[in-house]
């Protein structure tokens, strides 16, 4: 076998098996049919991201509420740090407005969790509030 055959035999084999590391890695970022329930702060995902001492159970109510009359989008803020945005699958989505009425309350949530490229998603079933987070 000539050298220049032998090179492309090689680059089509690597490019392959990059193909399967791509597509096993894009089947492990998205998971949407995982049923989760998680607990956590609504408040504007803003603020956690770009303050890191604005947590689950250090923040400021009033900016919370400045925020969520504003429009900013809302999130679910858990103790571990972990941001979850509202999700739905009827377009356009509407997952903002069940969070809207319990700004600023920690809330138990479950629904189908998505996780892409490290962004998490809830569709949420069920939402209630909880006096704290766990």
């Amino acid at each position: 076998m000539n050298r220049k055959l032998a090179s492309y035999i090689l680059t089509a084999v690597l490019l392959s098996l990059g193909v399967v590391a791509l597509a096993a890695q894009d089947a492990k970022n998205s998971s949407p049919n995982n049923t989760v329930t998680i607990e956590g702060l609504v408040r504007d995902i803003a603020c956690p991201i770009q303050n890191p001492k604005s947590t689950a159970t250090e923040f400021s109510m009033d900016c919370i509420i400045k925020c969520a009359k504003a429009g900013s989008p809302l999130g679910i803020l858990t103790k571990d740090g972990t941001i979850y945005v509202p999700v739905t699958e009827s377009m356009p989505d509407t997952g903002q407005q069940q969070l809207q009425r319990f700004a600023g309350k920690y809330v138990s949530a479950t629904g189908k969790e998505f996780l892409r490229n490290g962004v998490h998603g809830i569709e949420i079933n069920d939402i209630h509030a909880v006096d704290s987070v766990k």
